[in-house]
């Protein structure tokens, strides 16, 4: 069972097929020049105004014929900053024909950031002024190779600090006066074009490189999966650092003559959906599931649950027939998103089934995909065509999967071959040869694999749970179950030693809840109380599973999970948390 080979599943739409980044900004140039590439909002008048492709992609092409007028052909260049356009311009100006660009996590400490500038031997880095004072001292510090700092906010160089619009002008001076230094590069499609930093400490975390090729045979995927284009305008949440935002929501985006809009924050997302009248959405399950919440909280608080019940069986019975009256019968909850979104794409975590079902009956299609950064990043993902509830689709159609050493219910760790697959993780080999095995990236994982093709994610192999009865306990399944608990904002399941049995581990759980849900929905404000109330809703979820995934201790916080920037858990740091 563990050698059966799943090929890419057939494409849905055919599309043009890109080389690399240099080619897909000539096209979107061409083919969507005065089509906008951007909404922006006026911060004081609140007026809405756009940036066209053409414009967009000549500021590209300045920005990275200055970058090579002083001096950085072929080095590293770091990016970091708040989700903006400048930093995709700064990102596109270095992969496009200047060197290689490091994006880095907007959320690191200044002593994480200053490591990875060193480790990743940039001689540049783009920044927003949030981050001056670090820039600062890295320049007073000299650390690292870093000489050029460029500033996406000052008008003008400002001592030995660049302006990217100044470079801008710089660069189309120059373009004016024939310099192609840019515009002619030749690029390698197959070498090291990003430098991407996995999550974790810095001493720990791995640098992975990805080509060109990686990045635009992903790009083609998702182009001939996902029915998203020109006209689209897509809300960008996830920060661009991280390789699901900057593939899916920036680069493909890009590629397909979307247009993007930045969220101003996870308070304005319903507001900034209306103002820009975003039609898609891709983000981290746990924000689809928050707003699926309130969708139904809202509902309720109007007395419309019944009547908004009636209508989705309604419209089931007559989606059956091909007849789709969905946005029709749920305007009102529409018109609370701006009445134009139809689809949201989630990815990075397991997805509650009741909000991605829901959110389609209610008339905003939802999908669920799955990738990692060494894989630039999606392997799977649902569409209308590939389709099953709880799974992650079907295998992109350049890729190859396989489950590895699959246990009697076919769980094993998903592996993944093709041409989206990293070159390896930089000056690391030892981490690349433990998880390239025979040309498949082991992804470390657990999932199954159905006869047709779907694949179901599990849970995480470093988060599985043994048990001394061999038995496997995926916390991520409960973690669902217990989050569907009104009241509760989140939860973390471990295991840890049992008092009665030392040799053996028992469940326990640390619940995040919401004081004023309790207080709406149960009527209860002592802690105590809460407590009891939500070890009562745990014990009649434990009736529903096996005697050895019983959770057997409950402990209750108002304080967030640790949590990464694409708001996954980072289990190991909560659970030193819990058990000091």
């Amino acid at each position: 069972m563990g050698d059966r080979i799943i090929k890419g599943c057939p494409r849905v739409y055919n599309e043009k097929k890109f080389n690399n980044l240099k080619e897909i900004i000539n096209n979107s140039k061409e083919v969507f020049g005065n089509d906008p590439a951007f909404k922006f909002k006026n911060s004081e008048t609140k007026e809405i105004y756009t940036m066209s492709y053409k414009d967009y992609i000549e500021e590209v092409e300045a920005l990275g014929t200055a970058l090579i007028s002083i001096g950085l052909k072929d080095k590293r260049i770091g990016v970091i900053g708040e989700n903006r356009y400048e930093w995709q311009e700064a990102y596109l100006s270095i992969t496009c024909g200047t060197g290689i660009v490091v994006p880095l996590d907007k959320a690191l400490t200044e002593k994480e950031l200053l490591s990875l500038i060193e480790r990743s031997e940039i001689e540049a880095i783009f920044y927003t002024s949030k981050y001056t004072e670090i820039m600062e001292k890295a320049q007073k510090e000299n650390i690292g190779k870093i000489k050029f700092f460029i500033s996406m906010d000052l008008d003008e160089k400002t001592g030995d600090i660049y302006s990217q619009k100044e470079l801008i002008k710089l660069g189309k001076d120059l373009i004016k006066n024939g310099a192609r230094s840019f515009l002619d590069a030749k690029i390698d499609n197959n070498a090291m074009a990003v430098m991407l930093f996995t999550s974790g400490t810095t001493s720990q975390s791995k640098a992975v490189m990805l080509s060109h090729t990686n990045l635009t045979t992903n790009i083609y995927d998702i182009t001939s999966i996902f029915d998203i284009r020109k006209g689209d305008v897509l809300l960008s949440f996830l920060p661009l650092h991280h390789v699901f935002e900057c593939t899916v929501g920036f680069l493909f985006a890009m590629s397909v003559g979307a247009t993007i809009a930045f969220c101003e924050g996870i308070r304005h997302i319903a507001e900034n959906l209306k103002e820009y009248e975003a039609t898609v959405m891709i983000a981290v399950p746990v924000l689809f599931e928050n707003m699926y919440k309130k969708v139904w909280q809202g509902i309720d608080k109007k007395g419309k649950t019944k009547t908004v019940k009636f209508a989705i069986k309604l419209s089931n019975f007559l989606r059956f027939f091909k007849i789709d009256l969905r946005k029709k019968l749920f305007k009102d909850i529409h018109a609370n998103f701006g009445g134009k979104l139809r689809m949201l794409v989630a990815g990075g975590a397991a997805f509650d089934k009741e909000a991605e079902k829901g959110f389609t009956e209610l008339g905003v299609d939802t999908y669920q995909g799955y990738g990692l950064s060494e894989t630039s990043p999606v392997v799977a993902a649902e569409n209308p065509t590939y389709y099953r509830l709880g799974s992650i689709g079907k295998t992109f159609p350049s890729l190859e999967t396989k489950i590895v050493d699959p246990d009697e219910c076919g769980i094993g760790e998903l592996a993944v071959k093709g041409p989206t697959v990293m070159l390896g993780y930089y000056g690391n080999e030892e981490a690349t040869k433990e998880c390239m095995i025979d040309g498949w990236f082991h992804t470390g994982d657990l999932a199954y694999i159905d006869q047709e093709g779907f694949i179901f994610i599990t849970g995480r192999k470093k988060s599985v749970i043994v048990l001394k009865n061999g038995k496997n306990v995926f916390p991520e399944e409960t973690e669902s179950l217990i989050n569907k608990i009104p009241g509760v904002k989140e939860s973390f399941v471990f295991g840890k030693p049992d008092e009665e049995d030392e040799n053996d581990l028992k469940m326990c759980v640390e619940v995040v809840f919401d004081r004023e849900l309790m207080k709406a929905e149960y009527g209860l404000e002592k802690d105590e109380e809460i407590k009891a109330k939500i070890w009562e809703k745990i014990k009649e979820i434990n009736k529903t599973m096996p005697k050895y995934k019983y959770v057997k201790e409950l402990i209750i916080t108002e304080e967030e999970l640790i949590k990464t920037t694409t708001l996954k858990i980072k289990r190991h740091e909560e659970i030193k948390k819990v058990l000091k």
